[in-house]
């Protein structure tokens, strides 16, 4: 059973994909849009991906305030979330995400990785870390 998840930005959507045992998450993609609202492209792109891979549930990271109250990108996820639902079927799994993205900004850096390149996976390495810790707690 391989597991999706998913790192929803204003921008950008970072993907991850479980190994099929469920033990282990790896960062796969990074989608991106131009305008936050234009989403048609993101989830055809993830519906392919979802096909392709055999997905049978997704994880997404669910952007709570530190005091863990739901914001405007929670409330946004949520919608995301619904959509994602109506639109694949699956079991779409909400998960807290907080100091994902600092936590992958720090996990780059210390790996070397360069300024210029943490941008262009940030995402996807959030969206393994989403994942994982979804994994981990199963």
């Amino acid at each position: 059973m391989r597991i999706l998840g998913l790192d929803y930005g204003t921008k950008t959507v970072g993907v991850a994909l479980s190994d099929e045992l469920g033990i282990t998450a790896q960062p796969l993609e990074t989608i991106t849009r131009k305008d936050e609202n234009k989403l048609r492209k993101t989830y055809a792109r993830i519906e392919e991906i979802a096909a392709e891979y055999k997905v049978e549930k997704i994880v997404l990271g669910y952007p709570k305030n530190m005091n863990n109250t739901i914001g405007e990108r929670g409330m946004a996820t949520e919608a995301f979330r619904d959509s994602l639902v109506r639109r694949t079927g699956l079991d779409v799994i909400l998960w807290d995400e907080r100091l994902s993205t600092v936590a992958s900004n720090k996990v780059l850096m210390e790996s070397g990785v360069r300024r210029e390149n943490r941008k262009k996976v940030i995402d996807q390495v959030a969206a393994s870390m989403i994942l994982q810790g979804y994994l981990d707690s199963l």
